[in-house]
C-alpha cells in the first residue's frame, strides 16, 4: 500500500485544526439585543447608561449584559420575550430624543473576534431582518431638473454676458406641464439667449412671446426628456442606496427596482436597524451661499425679507441672511471623510469636489475674498404621525446653517466644514455625501420585520434535514462498507466542517437555499468514496492483494472523481454567473462543497486507511 508522506498529514492536520477554529464561532449564536442610539440633540454616556439599568431593573427584567460602545448602548438579553418587554420600557422612559430599536448580537468571544473568527451572515430568512418597499417621488426629480436647468441658464448668460430680467420655474410638474420662464428686457436679448439655449441644451422645447411688460423664453422639457430623466432618478436612487447599504456595513443585500417607481431593499441581520432606516431615507446634501452683509437679518426676521435674500437660522437660532444664488450644491461632491479639527478639537467632515465643482467653486469664492459664506445643510425626511387611529405621514424639510466662515483665500477642489455638533452627526454626514445625493425623495412605503424566531425555525429545519441525511448515508455506507464506510463517515464530517468554515471565512450569506446547497453535499460528497471504494472491490475480486488493491482503488478513481466534480462545478459556477438572489447562494454553497469534499474523499479518507491498515501484513480488509 506505500508509505503516506509525513507532510500530507501535517497538511490534513493544519487544515481540520484551522477549519475547526473558523466554524467554532458559529456554534454561540446571537443574543437578543436592544440598540440605544442618540439623536442630535441627545448623547450616550454613563448617565444613560444607569437610567437604562435603573428602568430594567425596576420592571425586574433580567438582562445579560449592558455596555456604551461607538454605536451607542446595547443591552443583551437571553430571552426574546424579555427582550420585547424591555423595548417598550426603555423607549417610554428615554423620550423621543433617543432611538429604540431590537437587534440580534453576535456572541462570538473576544479572543476569536481578534483572530477575525466570526460566524457566517444568514440571509433574511434565517436572521430576521428589515424589508422596506420604497417609492421615488418622480415629481420631485422633474421639480429638481428645472432648477438645474434654472441655474444653468443663469451662469450661461452670465457668461455670454447676455442680460435677463427674471428667470422662475412656472407649471406643474406633476402634470408634466412644468416649464423655466426667462424674462427679457428686449426682443434682442431674448433671441440671442435663445440661440444660446438651443445650442446647449438641444433637447429643451423652447416657445417665445411677448407682452407689454417684457419678452419672454419658455423653456420645458420634453416628455422623451421627463421619461429619460425619471428612469435616471430610480437608477440614481438604488445606485446612491446601494452605497449608503455597503457604508452601513450589511451583507448581501437585496436592492432592486419594483415596477416604475418603487425599490425594494432588504437588509438582513442588520445591528441597527433604526439608523439604517434613517440613512436610507434622508436625502441631505450642502449648499454654499454668500451672506448678505448688506442687510440686518434681525430685520427680516419681522417679515421684511430683502430681494435677492433668503432668511435661515444658525444651529443656535440666530438669524442669518444668505444670498438667494447658490454657489456650490452637494451635487459636485464626490468624497466625504469625517474627523477632528486640530485647531478646535471639534468635528469636521473634509470634502473632495470633482473637476466641474472645483472650477466653479475656484471661480465663486475667487471673487469673494473677505466675504462671509454660509453651509446650508438641508435633509429631507419622512415623519409617521398617529392622528384619529390613521397613521399619516409628511415631508419634513430641515434646513439650517451650520457654518458661516469669512473667505481667507480662493478655495479648490478640497476643504473643510465644521460647525457639527458631534463625532457621530460627522461620521453619518459624511456618509450621506459620500454615497451620493438622492436624485429624488423617497418614502418608505411598506416596512416589514422578520423575526429572529422565524428565523430560528427555519434554521433549526435546515440543521435537521442536513443531519437527517448526513445519519441516514452514515448507517448505509456503515452498512455496505463496513470499516471503509465508517472511515467515510468521518471524512464527510471533515468535509462539513470544512465548508463551513471556508463560509464562515468569506463571510458569506447563509441563506435557505444555501441550507439546501448544504444538505446536497452531503449526498454528493459520499459519491467520491463510493467510487474509491467499488474500484477497491474490483481490483480485489481480480485476485490483487489488498495492500496493493487499496493503492489503485484511489489512484485509479482520481481520474474519474475529478471528471464528475468538475462538470457540477462548471454547472454550479454558471448559476453563480448567471443567477441571482437566492440562487447566487446556493451556488456558492455547491461550488465550495465540490472543493470540500474532493480534499476529504482523497486526501482525508486516504490518510484514515493508511492509519488503520499501514504498516500490516493484510490477507483481508473489512469493505464488506
Amino acid at each position: 500500500m506505500g508509505k503516506y508522506p509525513l507532510w500530507k498529514y501535517v497538511l490534513i492536520f493544519a487544515v481540520v485544526t484551522v477549519g475547526a477554529l473558523y466554524a467554532l464561532p458559529n456554534v454561540y449564536g446571537e443574543d437578543p439585543a436592544i440598540q440605544v442610539s442618540s439623536t442630535r440633540t441627545t448623547k450616550i454616556d454613563v448617565t444613560t447608561l444607569d437610567r437604562v439599568k435603573g428602568v430594567l431593573d425596576k420592571a425586574q427584567l433580567k438582562y445579560s449584559s449592558v455596555k456604551v460602545d461607538d454605536t451607542g448602548l446595547l443591552v443583551r438579553f437571553s430571552d426574546a420575550e424579555v427582550q420585547i418587554k424591555a423595548q417598550d420600557l426603555i423607549r417610554e422612559a428615554m423620550g423621543a430624543g433617543y432611538v429604540v430599536a431590537l437587534n440580534l448580537a453576535p456572541a462570538t468571544p473576544d479572543w476569536m473576534k481578534t483572530i477575525s473568527a466570526l460566524p457566517m451572515y444568514l440571509g433574511l430568512d434565517l436572521r430576521g431582518g428589515v424589508h422596506f418597499l420604497m417609492e421615488v417621488d418622480m415629481n420631485a426629480a422633474i421639480s429638481q431638473s428645472l432648477e438645474r436647468y434654472k441655474g444653468d441658464f443663469r451662469t450661461i448668460l452670465r457668461e455670454k454676458k447676455v442680460r435677463y430680467l427674471e428667470i422662475a420655474i412656472g407649471g406643474e410638474a406633476a402634470a408634466g406641464t412644468g416649464f423655466v420662464k426667462l424674462n427679457f428686457g428686449s426682443v434682442q436679448d431674448r433671441d440671442e439667449a435663445q440661440n444660446i439655449i438651443r445650442k446647449e441644451f438641444a433637447s429643451l422645447v423652447l416657445k417665445t412671446e411677448e407682452d407689454d411688460k417684457g419678452s419672454y423664453l419658455t423653456a420645458s422639457m420634453s416628455p422623451s426628456e421627463q421619461t429619460e430623466t425619471k428612469k435616471f432618478a430610480i437608477q440614481q436612487n438604488i445606485t446612491t442606496l446601494r452605497n449608503r447599504v455597503n457604508e452601513l456595513g450589511v451583507a448581501e443585500p437585496v436592492i432592486q427596482q419594483q415596477g416604475i417607481d418603487r425599490i425594494v431593499v432588504q437588509l438582513p441581520g442588520v445591528q441597527d436597524t433604526a439608523r439604517a432606516k434613517e440613512i436610507l431615507g434622508a436625502t441631505a446634501t450642502l449648499e454654499f451661499r454668500m451672506v448678505d452683509e448688506e442687510h440686518n437679518a434681525l430685520s427680516a426676521v419681522n417679515g421684511v425679507v430683502p430681494p435677492g435674500a433668503k432668511l435661515y437660522r444658525e444651529r443656535n437660532g440666530d438669524p442669518v441672511l444668505l444670498k438667494s444664488q447658490v454657489m456650490l450644491t452637494g451635487d459636485y461632491i464626490v468624497d466625504a471623510k469625517s474627523g477632528l479639527d486640530a485647531q478646535t478639537g471639534g468635528s469636521k467632515v473634509d470634502i473632495s469636489l470633482d473637476s466641474k465643482g472645483g472650477r466653479l467653486f475656484e471661480n465663486a469664492t475667487k471673487e469673494n475674498v473677505g466675504k462671509l459664506m454660509g453651509v446650508v445643510f438641508i435633509e429631507t425626511k419622512t415623519e409617521t404621525k398617529h392622528i384619529d387611529g390613521q397613521v399619516v405621514k409628511t415631508k419634513k424639510r430641515v434646513e439650517e446653517v451650520i457654518n458661516v466662515a469669512r473667505i481667507r483665500e480662493q478655495l479648490g477642489r478640497r476643504f473643510q466644514v465644521t460647525g457639527l455638533d458631534s463625532s457621530n452627526e460627522a461620521r453619518d454626514f459624511a456618509l450621506l455625501l459620500r454615497a451620493g445625493a438622492l436624485a429624488a425623495p423617497i418614502d418608505i412605503v411598506e416596512e416589514r420585520t422578520v423575526g429572529p424566531s422565524l428565523g430560528a425555525e427555519n434554521i433549526v429545519k435546515g440543521f435537521n434535514s442536513t443531519l437527517l441525511g448526513f445519519t441516514l448515508i452514515g448507517i448505509l455506507m456503515s452498512i455496505y462498507y463496513l470499516a471503509f464506510g465508517v472511515i467515510s463517515v468521518i471524512a464527510l464530517a471533515i468535509n462539513l466542517l470544512l465548508l463551513i468554515a471556508v463560509l464562515s471565512i468569506m463571510q458569506a450569506t447563509l441563506t435557505l437555499p444555501g441550507m439546501a446547497g448544504i444538505a446536497l453535499t452531503v449526498g454528493m460528497a459520499i459519491d467520491s468514496n463510493v467510487l474509491i471504494f467499488e474500484r477497491i472491490r474490483e481490483e480485489l475480486r481480480n485476485g490483487v492483494a489488498p495492500p496493493l488493491a487499496i493503492s489503485a482503488g484511489y489512484d485509479r478513481a482520481w481520474a474519474t472523481i475529478f471528471d464528475s466534480n468538475i462538470t457540477i462545478f462548471i454547472a454550479g459556477f454558471s448559476l453563480f454567473l448567471l443567477g441571482s438572489g437566492p440562487v447566487r447562494g446556493f451556488a456558492v454553497v455547491l461550488c465550495i462543497g465540490i472543493l470540500t469534499s474532493m480534499f476529504s474523499a482523497i486526501l482525508v479518507s486516504r490518510a484514515l486507511v493508511q492509519l488503520v491498515y499501514g504498516g500490516k501484513r493484510l490477507n483481508k480488509i473489512a469493505i464488506g
